[in-house]
């Protein structure tokens, strides 16, 4: 009989993957890992980690299977939250749920279910894994989640073939609301628990509190970018004048407020920006670390939220696919999405010496460095990479 080790969090999704897991026969084990203990910025009403630790000790006791519990709040901080605070000082906004993924969950978490004798580690994403046989050799693919609505593959952009090989999605194959009604049926703690929000195993935050934990409130110019600024419309069709990001140039627009650190802010904000009486709220359309500078322009429509390509540096480049890694002066006509929940945009992947330069159909909003942009072909996620710019 195959070990699978679930990553139980105390949600209904984890629960229901262990229960069907049971139900399929593998010999199931419930591991349950804290990797949090801080609450400076967590907002009130957050529900904090005991909590979860208690909704999965009563699911497994339900389920009648072993519990476990694991501390990673080490390896959390050294390779999750210390990345995040390093790449909002260099004025990047970093997802650290994809980090989280593939250092923490298909890791560290993995490394504590394989000294339980684990064969494979699962856990409650709504993504699909399919093997395949190419040259003797398998090969895994990762899958979009069958319920539009809830996939969650794009989170896991960053895994590789040797991660995958030990990866069970058991609910990747059905929506939420049966998701739901199994937890209901079984008579599961967690069947009407709250979908967990905010930072992965942190929780919603209060950002800039959260950040000011090693980051240093500075006052800076919020300067006003007008719609008609020329710039826009200097572009050329050349990929790398495309996808390079707008040059503000100093003394350029019309300063309108101050704020406390151009590293607290991301392209598309906004919230929190303390600037009233304009005709449309401003959105944060750049932010200059070096001069401590936010620049924003009124409306959502305002040009500077909008580009046609982004940059991706070759040391920054994921693919989960090896085996259809592309050289340097291909191209090729794929799906793109450049943020969770964002439906996949078509576009052309062109593979260049220094990078790859991703050219959309369409406008893209809110492109932003530190990002993540992955790359589909159909339901297959098969590669990914830090947006530069």
């Amino acid at each position: 009989m195959k070990k699978v080790v679930v990553g139980l969090s105390g949600g209904v999704d984890s629960s229901v993957a262990a229960y069907l897991l049971k139900e399929q026969g593998y010999d199931v084990i419930g591991l349950f890992m804290q990797n949090w203990h801080d609450k400076t910025g967590v907002l009130a009403g957050d529900c904090p980690w005991y909590d979860d630790r208690m909704f999965a000790e009563l699911v497994a006791k339900k389920l009648d299977i072993p519990f476990h519990y694991v501390d990673l709040s080490g390896p959390y901080m050294e390779r999750v939250v210390d990345y995040m605070f390093s790449e909002y000082e260099k004025g990047r906004t970093p997802n650290p749920d994809v980090l989280c993924n593939r250092e923490i969950k298909f890791d560290a978490f993995l490394n504590e279910a394989l000294k339980l004798g684990a064969d494979y580690v699962a856990t409650g994403h709504y993504c699909r894994k399919e093997v395949i046989t190419i040259g003797g050799k398998e090969i895994y693919r990762l899958l979009a989640g069958k319920d539009p609505n809830k996939d969650q593959s794009y989170f896991l952009c960053q895994l590789s073939q040797e991660q995958l090989s030990k990866a069970l999605f058991p609910i990747g194959e059905i929506m939420k609301p049966e998701v739901r009604r199994i937890a209901a049926e079984q008579g599961l703690a967690t069947a009407e628990r709250k979908d967990s929000q905010g930072i992965c195993f942190v929780g919603k935050v209060d950002l800039p509190v959260f950040l000011q934990q090693k980051l240093k409130a500075k006052e800076g110019n919020i300067v006003e970018i007008p719609a008609e600024w020329d710039g826009y419309d200097k572009r050329s069709e050349d990929i790398k004048d495309l996808s390079d990001s707008f040059g503000y140039e100093p003394g350029y627009g019309k300063i309108v407020g101050t704020h406390n650190g151009a590293h607290f802010y991301t392209i598309g904000q906004r919230k929190g920006l303390g600037v009233g009486g304009k005709a449309e709220p401003l959105f944060v359309i750049a932010t200059d670390t070096d001069s401590n500078t936010v620049y924003v322009g009124q409306g959502q429509d305002h040009p500077g939220l909008y580009r046609k390509a982004l940059f991706v540096k070759k040391e920054e480049i994921h693919w989960i696919r090896e085996d259809i890694r592309m050289q340097p002066g291909y191209k090729r006509r794929l799906d793109f999405r450049i943020r969770y929940r964002q439906p996949l945009q078509k576009g052309t992947l062109n593979m260049e010496e220094e990078g790859i330069y991703i050219v959309f159909d369409q406008n893209q909003r809110g492109i932003t460095a530190g990002q993540f942009a992955a790359w589909y072909d159909g339901d297959e996620l098969i590669g990914s990479g830090v947006i530069d710019k």
